[in-house]
């Protein structure tokens, strides 16, 4: 396996595609894991109009972006980027809301 640096220590564009590489590997994880909470939230919900919360989706929008100015990257992409992801988390969500609902009524 190839070393990881630190971006500040990269003298390669090698080491670099490296580093972008494992990091995209924990972001999947941690995204799979932030997916384990939609389906725990399909799970919990207990009508399919309450997995929309706009005013949630608003805070979690929000939430990014103070973090992201606060580590010093760019907040609009990030706000970007969740805006993708809180829209993807309502679908996945929905998805299995039915899905957990169709099982249960087959039983």
């Amino acid at each position: 396996m190839t070393e990881i640096f630190p971006p500040e220590q990269c003298e390669t564009m090698a080491q670099v595609r490296s580093g972008v590489d494992q990091t995209d590997r924990e972001l999947v994880a941690l995204l799979a894991r932030r997916f384990g909470y939609m389906d725990a939230a399909a799970r919990i919900k207990p009508d399919r109009g309450a997995v929309r919360d706009d005013v949630r989706k608003t805070q979690v929008i929000d939430n990014v972006r103070s973090h992201a100015r606060a580590a010093g990257i760019p907040e609009v992409v990030i706000a970007a980027v969740w805006e993708a992801l809180v829209e993807g988390s309502i679908a996945y969500e929905l998805d299995r809301f039915d899905a957990l609902r169709a099982d249960a009524s087959a039983r």
